[in-house]
């Protein structure tokens, strides 16, 4: 469903750039260098389905890596607002 997104993209560079960037949105040690998510997304008209496919995939691998709910959750609401900024652009 989401991988049509991937197609054209460095699987290792995105990897990089997406924990660089959830570390830095976690007031981690990370700075995230990267482009602005107005400029990664726009054009893609990623539909509010697909986005909300891409947070199930992550609370899954949260789950997966036993990351304790509450952390989950502080993690979440610090993505959130970066969710317009994503979808239908």
């Amino acid at each position: 469903q989401i991988l049509a997104y991937f197609k054209q993209t460095n699987v290792a560079h995105f990897r990089q750039g997406f924990i660089t960037h959830l570390c830095s949105v976690t007031d981690g040690p990370c700075e995230y260098k990267g482009d602005n998510m107005v400029d990664i997304h726009t054009g893609m008209n990623i539909p509010e389905k697909d986005f909300n496919r891409v947070v199930e995939l992550l609370i899954n691998a949260m789950d997966e890596q036993q990351i304790p709910q509450t952390v989950q959750n502080q993690i979440l609401s610090r993505l959130a607002p970066l969710r317009p900024e994503v979808i239908n652009i």
